[in-house]
């Protein structure tokens, strides 16, 4: 069976829209946008990096994946992080979106998250990561199909905008197995469901 790690940027007050710029989602009204990248730097970038290092596929709502086609997919440059995710078979999670095809290497699931997303863990192959997605991991930590989580708990509060856990959830407990502090504040946590 397949284990599914989430890597979610989130702030002190568990916000998790709009973090690369200002248009990223402005649903809701939400004006903070772009309240992220000020906060990079090399030691989030390496630590980032071990996680791309390890084989593995990925799995994205459709906004998300969308949103990475920009930013990736159509990309020419030498980083790191756009290898892995050009590379990479991504599964796609939509019922809207007619094909894939936009991205290579993309593999579109139809119908309800939890399902598809369940009978995909359930085969055998390489594990999954999420990067992003807020509403497609708070579904499947719902579900209980979520196994890891890296979060990266930035220095900052926003007041308003879509959280990480929001919605009903059951108890769920977790096990800290490692963190690492960068020097601009940010806390990288890694959890795993007990």
């Amino acid at each position: 069976m397949r284990s599914i790690t989430a890597t979610m940027f989130v702030t002190l007050d568990g916000v998790v829209q709009g973090l690369g710029r200002p248009d990223e989602d402005t649903s809701g009204g939400f004006t903070h946008g772009g309240w992220g990248p000020r906060y990079n730097d090399e030691v989030m970038g390496r630590e980032l990096a071990k996680g791309m290092a390890k084989p593995g596929d990925m799995l994205f709502g459709r906004r998300t994946w969308e949103d990475f086609i920009t930013a990736w997919g159509r990309a020419t440059d030498g980083n790191p992080f756009t290898r892995h995710m050009n590379a990479a078979t991504k599964y796609v999670v939509s019922r809207t979106l007619e094909n894939a095809d936009a991205w290579q290497n993309s593999i579109l699931l139809r119908g309800d998250a939890v399902v598809e997303v369940a009978k995909l863990k359930a085969q055998p192959g390489d594990d999954l990561s999420i990067n992003g997605s807020a509403s497609l991991v708070n579904s499947l930590h719902a579900a209980g199909l979520i196994d890891h989580y890296t979060l990266l708990i930035h220095p900052l509060t926003l007041g308003g905008g879509k959280r990480l856990f929001d919605g009903p959830a059951p108890l769920t407990e977790f096990e800290l197995t490692g963190s690492v502090t960068t020097p601009k504040g940010v806390i990288l946590a890694h959890y795993t469901r007990r």
